[in-house]
């Protein structure tokens, strides 16, 4: 029953996270598109009245006016909209996932056995726990100090991004080295995410509160803070593609589970940034096809270094019928296919997968089957044996290897051929 709760208590915070992600990115490209696509105002009245760029829109049956003032209006509505409890819930209901499913059993979804670092293999599960938070904290600060450091004024931007994109290759090669795969490519979409919210929380929301207090006491704004607000929302919008690819990630393997797992996750991050590129630059009026063009060559790129060996089992491989041949010098029967010759091979998926992956899982944490992939008999091995083969072959399974798989029955898998 407890286990069942838990499920049930991650399907409500995921589904709160999903709502709150959607609402808070939907609002961030409006706004950005909103930005990019103002036009000069053409009546003089506005113009007098400080109005910077004006557009107009139908949707919904009906027409908007939109309006942004360069500098303070001549008056404030007292119900001014604010945009930032998306961005809060969004990351406290994905912080709580986080705790909800990697902390509460982190010796199974955070440490990284395989680690070529030794302390990293070697961590507890309290202690992966601790450098995952320091993870997710060392990665904001290092961000800001960047911010801080190298752009103060906003006139060096365009180094700050190239050091931004430095330290997103770090952060996706640390993460690789430090933790699981699926929760390398959660935690470094996590640090990007953190990032975003914490802009919202430390530098755009502060600064407009500075803005709107000056402006109702008839001073003048201080422009950085404009600016500074400015800055941070633009690097909010490239880290959208990445993040949410990320988040998404954990439901395929063959990109996590794989020698250059940092490479992949590089290329989809800067993938992704240069497709949302040519969203920013379309809504200004210009179209430049380089910039998805460029992004879909990376992604090709992350195919190619992720394909699997060939020769390996095809995720769609039918079982073959059970047939024998004779022994041409005893004149014994020999089994050639099926599952008389796997039954070893299917055996130890029993063994050191179905305590997961049953009908009902012994393992402690789990309710139903993860994914919902039973191996409970030969029949229900081979239907995935494709899938079965590349995930225990790359060492991604079983998770942490909790159920003491050797190396010998993990190569007598991959090379199993029913």
């Amino acid at each position: 029953m407890e286990a069942y709760l838990l499920d049930f208590a991650n399907l409500l915070l995921r589904w709160l996270h999903v709502i709150a992600a959607i609402a808070w990115i939907g609002e961030s490209i409006y706004f950005v598109m909103l930005d990019n696509s103002l036009r000069p105002p053409k009546a003089d009245e506005d113009k007098r009245k400080g109005v910077f760029g004006e557009m107009w829109a139908v949707h919904g049956g009906g027409f908007y006016h939109n309006q942004k003032y360069a500098s303070a209006p001549a008056k404030l509505p007292e119900d001014l909209h604010w945009s930032f409890w998306k961005s809060y819930a969004t990351w406290l209901s994905g912080f709580g996932l986080f705790v909800l499913l990697y902390m509460a059993n982190p010796s199974f979804y955070l440490v990284n056995p395989g680690s070529d670092w030794a302390w990293a293999a070697n961590l507890s599960g309290w202690q992966a726990n601790v450098v995952a938070l320091l993870f997710l904290l060392g990665g904001w600060v290092v961000y800001n100090e960047l911010c801080k450091r190298i752009s103060p004024n906003m006139d060096r931007d365009g180094i700050l991004s190239l050091a931004v994109a430095v330290m997103m290759v770090v952060v996706a090669y640390l993460s690789t080295q430090i933790f699981s795969g699926r929760a390398a490519f959660l935690l470094t979409g996590a640090v990007m995410a953190t990032a975003m919210s914490a802009n919202v929380f430390f530098w755009i929301i502060p600064g407009q509160r500075r803005m709107v207090k000056a402006m109702k006491a008839g001073e003048t704004p201080n422009p950085l803070d404009g600016k500074r607000g400015k800055q941070r929302s633009v690097h909010n919008t490239y880290f959208t593609l990445p993040v949410v690819l990320l988040m998404i990630s954990n439901h395929y393997s063959f990109a996590y589970s794989h020698d250059l797992a940092w490479v992949i996750m590089t290329l989809f991050i800067f993938a992704g940034a240069l497709i949302r590129q040519f969203f920013v630059l379309m809504h200004a009026g210009q179209i430049k096809p380089a910039y998805p063009a460029a992004g879909v060559v990376l992604i090709l790129v992350a195919v190619w270094i992720g394909a699997p060996a060939s020769g390996g089992g095809d995720a769609t491989t039918a079982p073959a019928e059970a047939s024998a041949t004779t022994n041409a010098e005893s004149g014994e029967p020999v089994a050639a296919s099926g599952i008389e010759a796997a039954g070893h091979a299917e055996q130890i998926i029993i063994d050191r997968c179905a305590q997961c992956h049953a009908e009902t899982p012994t393992y402690d944490g789990f309710a139903a089957a993860p994914a919902g992939v039973v191996l409970e008999t030969p029949e229900q091995i081979l239907r995935q044996v494709g899938q079965i083969k590349q995930v225990v072959a790359s060492g991604y399974m079983p998770l942490g290897n909790v159920t003491k798989m050797t190396d010998e029955e993990r190569s007598e898998i991959a090379n199993w051929s029913p």
